[in-house]
């Protein structure tokens, strides 16, 4: 029995889960990481915030949102409009899409070469700037025979899957803007320049959750793309995989390549951004 007691005692020590809750940062500051929340938050919404969402979406009481918010207005991050409306400044703006295509960049490396080593194709990664689309990061294919990207590359958000990607889930404003600033010129016969058929193909990317290119940006080649989504299926960036038609084979070897890419995007997007 003495021997039983024991054992039990043993095993009840033993037992103690290793795991423990995560202690806050005694030395994090609590107003800063509400602040920098407020930004990222403004982000979300381009036609800017009541005090009370901003208080809402903080967790915070009005007279504390209240502080934050007109601490942003004095540095110049954030300014008010005159219904109330508190909205990013445009210098704020141009430092936000550096800091998630830093972070698209941090965390695209390895799955876009998983998606080369799977496919034997070239993987690529873009990013969207303040006025345009821009290829950060390419993966090349081993074959001889490939498609290829050039890093630094300006993308057209009409014709190419990566820029429909991305430009499908911007808001319309900035989408009209984005088209504004490069044009719509076509690239070949079947790049989509047709305002009416560009909005429908929008329209469908939205609803697919991928983009495609059908020899719309280079004769011969096909491309398949997902955006990679921040919170509130905003757009930080997209990743595609392209290659030559005549190695297309059919409709099986299509849908896993847009598995594959959909799923990449969304461990990306979960890793750089928790989204």
């Amino acid at each position: 029995m003495a021997r039983g007691g024991a054992a039990a005692r043993a095993k009840k020590k033993t037992s103690i889960p290793l795991a423990r809750e995560k202690r806050p940062d005694q030395y994090s500051s609590r107003a800063l990481e509400k602040g920098l929340q407020a930004i990222e938050e403004l982000s979300y919404a381009p036609e800017g915030l009541t005090l009370l969402q901003a208080a809402a979406k903080l967790g915070l009481a009005k007279p504390s949102a209240f502080r934050i918010m007109r601490t942003l207005e004095n540095l110049g991050y954030a300014a008010k409009t005159f219904d109330g409306r508190y909205s990013l400044t445009a210098s704020a703006t141009r430092q936000l899409p550096a800091r998630s295509v830093q972070l698209l960049i941090r965390h695209g490396g390895e799955p876009l070469r998983a998606l080369v080593e799977e496919f034997r194709e070239t993987a690529s990664l873009a990013g969207l700037f303040e006025n345009h689309i821009e290829v950060v990061m390419v993966v090349e294919s081993p074959e001889l025979i490939r498609m290829t990207n050039t890093l630094g590359r300006i993308l057209p958000p009409h014709g190419s899957s990566l820029g429909k990607a991305i430009a499908s889930f911007l808001d319309r404003n900035t989408r009209e803007h984005l088209l504004r600033t490069y044009g719509t010129a076509g690239i070949t016969p079947h790049t989509i320049t047709d305002p009416m058929e560009l909005a429908k193909e929008f329209d469908r990317i939205r609803s697919a959750g991928h983009a495609e290119d059908w020899e719309e940006s280079t004769p011969g080649g096909v491309c398949f793309a997902a955006p990679v989504l921040r919170a509130h299926a905003v757009p930080a960036g997209a990743i595609s995989v392209s290659l030559p038609r005549m190695r297309l084979e059919g409709e099986n070897h299509q849908r896993r390549i847009i598995t594959a890419v959909r799923r990449t995007a969304a461990a990306i997007a979960s890793a750089a951004f928790g989204a």
